[in-house]
């Protein structure tokens, strides 16, 4: 068959084929309000959106267009157990989850106070191997990046850039510790690579594996930072129902210091999408003898700016009885 006789009918084909789906799409798809779900636009996936915001915008909106449409698509009306979370990968910090090719920085302060931490005096260089009990509290300024590798696979850095951290001494302690012993600089800083085996469905829950690494930055340190090599290995796993979602996440921890690995690292999420705008997360998270409980908000100030606040309290006596922390969360 020629050619010029194969155009004719295949002309014919595709003008139909554009007369019916121009009667059928509803308008221009990127006019639509903040936060419908993407889905219902046939023909249109969340990368064509993409595409088409970053032809539209100059190259410094284009961030912004892309988390606007990384907003626009978290309705999930055909999936409805993400509607709280979205498809992303859980983080480590609580109720937050990174897409593939998604960069997450979170600045941050935290706060915690204990007026019954137990010390060693010998731990701090004061000799007298003995438990005593006295206030502890730190004040630390952090910074947390997170990158969506793959739909599966997905980094993390966090570090204390400044930590201020005191222990006060006990009055039954007759050692030559001061009153009030101090120590400011780096804190923990630790990396992760998560990994998701299989993503959530009606019926089956997700499962993320994760490893962490937390860094010796601090060899001469006694109350901040790590001194050892210490490395976690530990599960997530997730189901969202319609009155919110769970997860549940267990992990054991090698300390090269103490050498051996603790299974006693532990923590139950509670997440619910109130809105567009607001989330709320509660949560219990232990480790070892130390339990506290987490309430959070989340207030999306602007499709790509979130602003954490969030407070712990101390469930056993060795946590912190008191732990706030407030931060924004930017993504790029």
């Amino acid at each position: 068959m020629k050619i010029r006789h194969a155009l004719g009918p295949l002309a014919v084909i595709l003008l139909a084929n554009t007369a019916s789906a121009q009667e059928e799409a509803p308008g221009n798809p990127l006019a639509r309000a903040w936060g419908e779900r993407m889905e219902k636009w046939a023909g249109l996936t969340l990368d064509d959106k993409l595409l088409l915001s970053r032809r539209d915008s100059t190259p410094g909106e284009a961030g912004t267009a892309v988390a606007q449409a990384r907003a626009q698509n978290e309705d999930y009306t055909s999936r409805p157990y993400l509607a709280d979370r979205g498809d992303g990968i859980h983080t480590s910090i609580f109720g937050t989850y990174v897409r593939k090719q998604e960069l997450l920085v979170y600045l941050f302060y935290e706060y915690a106070r204990n007026r019954d931490a137990e010390y060693k005096p010998k731990d701090l260089g004061f000799g007298l191997d003995q438990d005593f009990k006295a206030k502890h509290e730190e004040h630390e300024f952090l910074i947390f990046l997170a990158y969506g590798i793959t739909d599966s696979l997905a980094v993390e850095f966090e570090s204390a850039l400044y930590t201020n951290a005191t222990q006060s001494k006990s009055r039954s302690d007759p050692t030559g510790m001061p009153q009030t012993f101090r120590e400011t600089g780096v804190g923990d800083t630790e990396g992760q690579i998560r990994y998701r085996w299989f993503e959530e469905t009606e019926v089956r829950p997700e499962l993320i594996t994760f490893f962490e690494a937390v860094f010796p930055l601090q060899k001469s340190k006694k109350l901040i930072g790590n001194r050892d090599w210490e490395l976690a290995l530990g599960a997530n796993v997730t189901k969202g129902f319609s009155w919110g979602t769970l997860m549940l996440k267990v992990a054991g921890a090698y300390s090269e210091a103490d050498k051996k690995v603790d299974w006693g690292d532990w923590g139950i999420e509670y997440v619910k999408r109130l809105n567009d705008r607001w989330r709320v997360v509660l949560a219990l998270d232990g480790t070892q003898d130390e339990v506290e409980a987490v309430v959070e908000l989340q207030w999306k100030l602007r499709p790509n700016i979130t602003l954490k606040l969030n407070s712990g309290f101390g469930v056993t006596p060795k946590a912190p009885e008191f732990a706030p922390e407030f931060g924004v969360l930017f993504s790029f």
